[in-house]
């Protein structure tokens, strides 16, 4: 008896698992559409007003459920801004710090957006913000929250988390700044994708999973960065766990330091996409792809297939 309901308490605990992981799935639709409706926006903005195309859709996904949340709905309000004393728009009131908090109304997102930009690249504040580098997505949120732009203490590894997840770093790199200043009506000529990001504004490294790396450019290759960035062309192959031939993908991440054993918190387990590698798998989380095959118990044979799920640490 003692078996079987050993084997039943086994049963159910996967099928919970398996709920679970089909669910966060489905959650993932709205921040695509979101990231889909809004990307060119936010790109728009990062030419106006030097503020990251990455951290502008992060943190609005973040403070308006990717557009889901009631709120958000009601009042346009896609980044939590409240009224402040020098607010002479629309009103609406919410709990949050306090019970009857005043936040900020628009007749549209786009209002939204601009007035998110306007309220970091104008205020004193946020002054320290326009001192670091436009694609260190990093220091960006953490920088926002020491400003204080928000109360959560996790606020900035919320936004690097959404960030990292759905690569919204490569909207960063899609054209470059300086170029477009230079055009009349300061608007993007061309959409961004995911798949196929124009090459960085410049070779610049930053920390990403606690690793320094840079992002591959279009017909990049491992010597011109190891030249750009004063690296031995083998000591970067060993620590990105490459051929000496490897192609390098406009968009893939090089890193410049030995990669960690295991991904860092708060990542436990991946969903195979349609393509991915083991590599990729690794590369994206800055893991050793060893030791992703040995914590899932497979072969170097194996080949992710769609759906799989992949433990991390």
């Amino acid at each position: 008896m003692k078996t079987y309901r050993y084997i039943l308490i086994l049963f159910c605990a996967f099928f919970n698992f398996i709920n679970e992981v089909q669910a966060q799935s489905l959650s993932y639709q709205p921040f695509l559409d979101y990231i889909n409706k809004y990307s060119d926006l936010a790109i728009e903005h990062m030419i106006a007003y030097k503020i990251p195309a990455s951290i502008t859709l992060a943190q609005g996904i973040l403070e308006s459920g990717a557009g889901g949340s009631a709120f958000a709905k009601a009042t346009n309000n896609y980044f939590g801004i409240k009224c402040h004393s020098d607010w002479r728009g629309d009103r609406s009131y919410q709990a949050d710090d306090g019970p009857n908090d005043c936040f900020r109304s628009y007749s549209s997102v786009e209002e939204s957006f601009k007035d998110h930009s306007r309220f970091l690249s104008e205020r004193t504040r946020y002054s320290s913000l326009f001192d670091l580098h436009i694609l260190d997505y990093e220091a960006w949120a953490k920088g926002l929250q020491k400003c204080g732009y928000a109360t959560d203490k996790s606020y900035a590894k919320k936004l690097i988390k959404i960030i990292e997840d759905y690569e919204l770093y490569r909207y960063d790199r899609t054209i470059k700044n300086l170029e477009a200043d230079n055009k009349p009506d300061n608007k993007i000529t061309s959409s961004p994708s995911l798949s196929k990001p124009s090459p960085p504004i410049e070779r610049v490294s930053f920390r990403s999973h606690g690793l320094a790396c840079v992002i591959a450019g279009k017909n990049d290759s491992y010597n011109k960065i190891a030249e750009d960035m004063g690296f031995k062309v083998k000591d970067l192959i060993k620590y990105n766990e490459v051929p000496n031939n490897f192609q390098l993908r406009a968009g893939d991440f090089v890193y410049l330091e030995k990669k960690n054993r295991d991904a860092v918190k708060p990542y436990f387990e991946h969903v195979v996409k349609a393509g991915e590698s083991m590599h990729d798998i690794s590369q994206k989380y800055g893991m050793r792809v060893s030791r992703l095959y040995k914590l899932n118990r497979k072969d170097f044979s194996y080949v992710p297939i769609e759906g799989d799920i992949l433990r991390l640490r």
